[in-house]
């Protein structure tokens, strides 16, 4: 495959960074955008003038004409949530048909998995990961356990009723024994999906072989992915993470190409911390710090509405980032949400039982201990809204900027003040 420069854009923290908006700014250089991990449990906003939109599952460059968007095998696809996401973007006037695709062997989520993720959070009570509900866990687990259903296999009518009722002999039987939760019936299942296969069928192919004829025939490659680096299930809070690799190395496996291909790997990263959901954030601030950036950065999750945890950068979170993912640039969003502060901390390090470690501790149990070692900064008490150049950001900010890009050890490439496209600053 001929050299090109094509890019993997991955969340550096726990999610929520302003991927979606990075995505739409890089697209503008790139011909396919590739989705490839998560599921309907993701929520990537896009501004579009004065519209605003939220995807799930389409990639956000569908807002770009001419764009080509996939979603790659990695992701496990609500077609339900999917169909409704097309039919909302063509309401508003874009052509999405001959623009999408999506992998034949993509795993679907089935209404199982919906109904097993929500019991076993209800369940789980205060022990719970705080997961979305939309079945995406259990949609990897049966995709790994060999007993998933293919977008491909919704289009064979009787072999999908037969697959439907082997598998739910034994969801059926978990939900009424363990859960208290009347049985599905299958061949109403199975009547449904097939249904909604054949309305899917025009966008399936093979992707792998598509992406192939993209790179020789010249096009540049953006994959996009979901959620963030600290919920990976092999790298990140586990077990407060999300189900699938979130990490840029995902890229690969998840849209059917080599790492060859892959040439730059964008982190995105907000300028400041937050996550959703429970588990372990030692920057997290229980006071009216916490409360103000919250509203100032209208920080509620664009899938549930939850309110974030809100907390100080953390460079130590971002610094695996950038060592699991191979960052090569750093885009940094809601530089305008800390404009009215007076000083702002930045976490440099973690102190564990008295002692300095180089790493977030493997044990949850030890990471909702660490002391973080926070250094201060001032603010810049002005806007920073209306910068469309470097130089137009105030002295201040800049520093602030500079300072988090030496201790992560990365340069910047893109700084977000807002969220629109033009306000979005390019700097490689």
């Amino acid at each position: 495959m001929p050299e090109f420069r094509n890019t993997v854009v991955v969340g550096s923290q726990w999610g929520d960074e302003g991927k979606a908006k990075v995505i739409d700014v890089l697209a503008e250089d790139a011909d396919v955008v590739i989705r490839f991990q998560g599921g309907a449990n993701a929520g990537h906003t896009v501004v579009v003038g004065d519209q605003e939109f939220v995807f799930h599952l389409i990639p956000s460059a569908i807002m770009r004409p001419g764009k080509i968007c996939i979603v790659g095998n990695g992701v496990v696809l609500d077609p339900i949530q999917l169909l409704k996401e097309i039919e909302e973007v063509e309401g508003r006037g874009f052509i999405v048909r001959g623009r999408l695709w999506i992998a034949e062997n993509t795993q679907i989520v089935m209404p199982w998995h919906i109904v097993l993720d929500k019991a076993k959070e209800a369940k789980a009570g205060s022990q719970a990961i705080g997961t979305t509900g939309r079945g995406i866990g259990p949609a990897y687990i049966d995709k790994v356990a060999r007993s998933g259903i293919r977008a491909c296999d919704l289009l064979d009518e009787k072999a999908l009723l037969a697959a439907v009722e082997r598998i739910l002999v034994e969801k059926n039987l978990i939900l009424e024994k363990i859960y208290g939760i009347e049985a599905l019936d299958g061949a109403k299942i199975a009547a449904e999906y097939f249904a909604l296969g054949k309305r899917l069928r025009e966008f399936l192919t093979n992707v792998p072989l598509l992406l192939e004829k993209a790179g020789a025939a010249g096009k540049t490659l953006l994959f996009e992915g979901a959620q963030g680096t600290i919920l990976d299930v092999d790298h990140g809070t586990y077990p407060y993470v999300t189900s699938s690799n979130t990490v840029a190395g995902s890229a690969c496996c998840g849209s059917g190409v080599g790492p060859t291909v892959i040439k730059e790997v964008v982190g995105v990263v907000k300028a400041y911390t937050t996550r959703v959901g429970n588990g372990p954030f030692p920057t997290e601030l229980n006071d009216e710090m916490g409360e103000k950036i919250r509203q100032m950065g209208g920080e509620f999750g664009a899938t549930t509405g939850r309110p974030r945890r809100c907390g100080w950068f953390d460079a130590m979170v971002v610094k695996k980032a950038v060592r699991v993912n191979g960052i090569t640039g750093l885009a940094i969003t809601k530089m305008d949400v800390l404009d009215d502060l007076e000083e702002l901390k930045v976490c440099i390090g973690y102190k564990l039982d008295g002692v300095e470690i180089e790493d977030l501790p493997t044990q949850i149990v030890d990471l909702d201990r660490v002391e973080p070692i926070f250094e201060s900064l001032p603010g810049w008490k002005t806007s920073t809204k209306n910068a469309r150049s470097w130089e137009e950001i105030a002295a201040p900010a800049r520093s602030y900027l500079e300072r988090l890009s030496e201790l992560v050890g990365v340069p910047i490439t893109l700084v977000s003040v807002g969220p629109r496209r033009d306000q979005s600053i390019r700097l490689r």
